[in-house]
């Protein structure tokens, strides 16, 4: 039990991490850039809270764990915004690479059962095929967006973000796994791109 236990700490330990990670987005007040770890547990709470946005077959539970799992390997391999200078790295092979020698690692700290089960989850998460997943997904990609329409437009200044470019690396991914979610946050959008 002494080893389990140890292996566990060293786990979260090490997940603590992950609060040193700097985000592009800002916080809703615009005061400062989120860390991943926040990030993380904003993801768990849309998931509880919009859980009527998911689709029949979705399990909010599972929605929640791979929420919670999903940035873990940016511990080692830090944040990649998806509309940055460099945003066409979000999505390469070399930081999918990257992200599967952290998870590797990360998940590789625990007791060999519950590593295998969690990384289980992140692949899923990563892959996007499921219902859970694929929901996931829509939360992963919509809580930036809020971000930045509560901040007044955030890094989207920053990043010279166009209405295209948000349709595309973004409400599709939210349309797929939340289509009334991204109607609903689609509306608010005008303001920030008139082209909407």
């Amino acid at each position: 039990m002494t080893d389990r236990l140890d292996a566990q700490f060293a786990f979260l330990i090490e997940a603590d991490k992950l609060k040193q990670v700097i985000r592009a987005t800002t916080l809703a007040d615009g005061s400062r850039r989120e860390n991943s770890g926040e990030h993380s547990w904003h993801l768990a709470l849309y998931a509880l809270v919009l859980a009527d946005q998911a689709g029949p077959s979705v399990n909010i539970d599972r929605v929640i764990k791979m929420l919670i799992l999903h940035d873990l390997v940016e511990i080692d391999v830090g944040d990649v915004p998806i509309h940055s200078a460099n945003g066409a790295a979000h999505g390469s092979a070399e930081i999918a690479e990257a992200e599967a020698q952290a998870a590797t690692r990360i998940f590789g700290l625990l007791p060999a059962d519950l590593g295998t089960d969690l990384r289980a989850l992140w692949e899923e998460f990563e892959a996007a095929e499921t219902p859970d997943a694929i929901f996931a997904k829509s939360l992963d990609r919509v809580q930036p967006v809020l971000h930045n329409i509560a901040s007044g437009g955030g890094t989207w200044t920053e990043y010279n973000v166009t209405f295209d470019q948000l349709e595309t690396r973004v409400g599709q991914k939210v349309a797929r796994g939340a289509p009334t979610l991204w109607t609903y946050v689609r509306g608010r959008l005008r303001s920030f791109f008139p082209e909407v």
